[in-house]
């Protein structure tokens, strides 16, 4: 009998910064977002609760950042 290989997720789509369909996104209670305050059950990569929408908003608002300090010459 041959060990079955994890199922790799698809990248993610077009626009799409985070692959949200893993199950460790997934919490069975709710706790409020970090960013709205919302009740959610999704968490993002740092297990913290967060909804899709927001967890993006965030991230391309960082990598926004990071790339006017950049070319800057901040960083």
């Amino acid at each position: 009998m041959t060990a079955r290989r994890p199922r790799r997720a698809p990248p993610p789509a077009e626009g799409q910064l985070l692959d949200w369909s893993d199950r460790r996104h997934w919490a069975r209670v709710q706790a409020p977002c970090r960013y709205c305050r919302t009740p959610t059950f999704l968490r993002d990569d740092d297990n913290l609760p967060a909804d899709k929408v927001c967890a993006e908003k965030a991230l391309q608002q960082r990598a926004e950042r990071a790339t006017a300090a950049y070319q800057n010459g901040q960083l």
